[in-house]
């Protein structure tokens, strides 16, 4: 059964992490209390490299070493460091969070393809290759397209499937994106953040300037910059992804995994519609729709969006 809501900031779940402490008994006497090693966060977890396939891909762990493991795909041009760690660490409370950067991306080696199913491939082998059996899997914006194409080319390996600002093949609006990205020339990094990211109301551009903030916390071992090459091959995976197809909603009912599918309700580059659309065509999907939210309306609703999304994994 479906369900739509749409949900607003007042009253959303405040979320707190706690400390875990572990208790051992060495004799009748004595009580030994040692107190756990804290998880890593955002802020201080290691990069780490797995050859997948010949190529070093590089990969931080956040959270607990335990439970199904959720991994996380960056929207265009995004890389380990461009997640809000809000967003992170509050996913990190109750599961182990993978977040990496997929070939030719940032930190990890390789050429990066220009197609969208290549980069799913590549994902899967980089799951794989961390020995993953089961995965929870979440996709932002292209990473949204590549989560589809990961959970419709290894459906087997797929535990439950967020998508985040995301459309189908041939999403609405999304061909347009050369103007909107035409229209950011001139701002800063921080401007064109919000303008993607975010709507015109003083409510989500204070949200989103608090969301940039936070993306610059880490200095220590940060992410590289994408190169040129990267960005132009994602650029073109995505223009392709746009162009028109008859076939890409009737493709969706194949999947038959749970779904959460998260969208904001003025998203500029891509349409809330396609949300609407996608929920329409996946049987077993969930759909939740935040007002006065653009692109990044899991990071302007962050709170809100943590405590949904763990109910959803923990269902």
């Amino acid at each position: 059964m479906k369900t739509i809501r749409k949900i607003s900031v007042t009253g959303a779940l405040c979320l707190t992490l706690f400390s875990t402490f572990a208790m051992s008994c060495t004799s009748e006497n004595d009580i030994t209390v040692t107190q756990e090693k804290p998880a890593a966060t955002h802020q201080d977890a290691k990069t780490q490299f797995v050859d997948v396939k010949g190529t070093s891909f590089a990969y931080r762990v956040i959270g607990r070493e335990n439970g199904t493991p959720l991994v996380l795909f960056p929207g265009l041009g995004g890389s380990m460091d461009d997640w809000d760690p809000a967003v992170t660490d509050g996913l990190a409370q109750k599961y182990r969070v993978i977040i990496f950067d997929n070939k030719g991306v940032a930190a990890s080696k390789g050429t990066t393809p220009n197609d969208i199913q290549a980069m799913a491939n590549d994902a899967i082998d980089f799951i794989d290759a961390l020995h993953l059996n089961k995965v929870n899997i979440m996709g932002f914006s292209m990473g949204g397209f590549i989560a589809q194409r990961v959970a419709l080319t290894k459906p087997a390996l797929i535990n439950k499937i967020i998508l985040t600002g995301t459309g189908p093949k041939g999403a609405i609006g999304l061909s347009d994106l050369p103007n909107i990205v035409a229209s950011t020339a001139g701002l800063s990094p921080e401007e064109s953040f919000l303008k993607f990211g975010f709507t015109q109301s003083a409510q989500s551009i204070a949200a989103g300037k608090a969301a940039y903030a936070r993306i610059q916390l880490r200095t220590n071992d940060r992410d590289l910059g994408l190169s040129d090459a990267t960005s132009a091959a994602q650029f073109t995976a995505v223009l392709s992804w746009a162009q028109p197809n008859a076939d890409a909603l009737e493709e969706l009912k194949t999947i038959h995994k749970p779904v959460l599918i998260v969208h904001g309700e003025n998203d500029l580059p891509v349409a809330v519609q396609n949300a609407y659309n996608m929920s329409q065509k996946i049987e077993n999907s969930e759909l939740v729709v935040f007002p006065d939210s653009g692109h990044a309306s899991f990071f302007q609703n962050h709170d809100a969006f943590v405590a949904k999304a763990l109910q959803f994994l923990n269902k």
